[in-house]
């Protein structure tokens, strides 16, 4: 998400590494040298790409390779990590076209391909977070209702609204031609951006608002099956208490970066625009191992791709879309 924030150049040199031109072996003169200013944090950023991608590739390709591994849910958890995938790729590929293919085109297509991954991997937590809630609000017709095809039905309509949302910088949404209405993250609109943020916001409010239905279900069911109150309030507690890990992270990672957006604009200092959308990207690091890495299923066949066997002391009790 930095291509966009290609003023960096402009930084103090106490924040940037100078890198010397030296294609030959043998010397040259000083003033043949061509000095390459790289910015620390966009460093920062392509290497949290680097790892957004290895991490969600792993997913992915357990998905694909695991027959077993259809259910609704982990179609859901495929879409998350195949945008995770797709924002560390963009990470990387900005890096690429800021330091070697700087033109207003590649911009375009650049931070198009970070608001369609990013605003897909929003909606996928949504999505997820629906998903859970259904699987408890309607236990005994959740199996019949929520159908592959269904499931995938809204996957599609998902990444269909992402890829308009990424299409509109192409399509002439953007402020190359007027530098005066851009936001913090160039060449996005100020209006643009703060329509995003506020989108943001909406989906997190109602993410706390099913968590909180699910945490209010889930003890409704603790009271109503549990037979000695010391296991229901251990199992209860401990899933409210993943459920706020949950929360608290996701804001944590995406509240800075939307609520900057929504105050500031492109006059201000560039360090603070870095700085929010640093832990912004993090969020897709994060994302595989809360979603993913989690579940028991995803763990079993992962230690059968890497091993071959799985250990004694594993738990093969079945997770359900209803686990946290």
């Amino acid at each position: 998400m930095s291509n966009q924030l290609q003023n960096t150049s402009s930084l103090s040199t106490a924040g940037t590494w100078n890198l010397l031109d030296v294609r030959n072996s043998s010397p040259v003169r000083t003033a043949e040298l061509r000095p390459l200013s790289v910015s620390p944090w966009d460093i920062a950023l392509c290497v949290t790409g680097t790892l957004i991608s290895c991490e969600n590739a792993i997913v992915i390709a357990i998905l694909f390779y695991t027959p077993t591994l259809r259910a609704p849910m982990f179609i859901l958890i495929g879409s998350l990590a195949f945008a995770d995938l797709l924002a560390g790729l963009g990470l990387i590929l900005n890096f690429v076209f800021i330091y070697m293919l700087n033109t207003e085109f590649v911009t375009l297509i650049s931070v198009g391909l970070l608001i369609a991954a990013f605003s897909a991997s929003v909606l996928n937590i949504l999505a997820i977070t629906v998903d859970r809630y259904l699987s408890l609000y309607n236990a005994l017709t959740y199996h019949t209702e929520r159908t592959v095809t269904f499931t995938y039905v809204m996957v599609v309509l998902i990444w269909l609204v992402c890829i308009i949302l990424g299409l509109l910088p192409v399509l002439g949404w953007n402020c190359l031609r007027d530098e005066a209405s851009c936001s913090i993250c160039r060449p996005v609109t100020k209006n643009n951006a703060v329509v995003l943020a506020v989108t943001f916001l909406l989906v997190f409010a109602l993410m706390m608002q099913l968590y909180l239905q699910i945490c209010k279900i889930a003890f409704r069911h603790a009271q109503q099956i549990a037979v000695q109150h010391q296991f229901m309030a251990i199992s209860t507690t401990k899933g409210v208490s993943t459920l706020s890990v949950i929360l608290c992270t996701f804001a944590a990672c995406w509240m800075p970066f939307a609520m900057y957006s929504i105050v500031a604009d492109s006059s201000y200092p560039m360090i603070y625009t870095y700085a929010t959308v640093l832990p912004a990207t993090c969020n897709s690091v994060i994302n595989p191992i809360i979603y993913a890495y989690r579940n028991p299923d995803i763990q079993k066949s992962l230690w059968l791709a890497c091993c071959g066997c799985v250990p004694s002391n594993f738990s093969l009790r079945p997770r359900t879309s209803s686990d946290v």
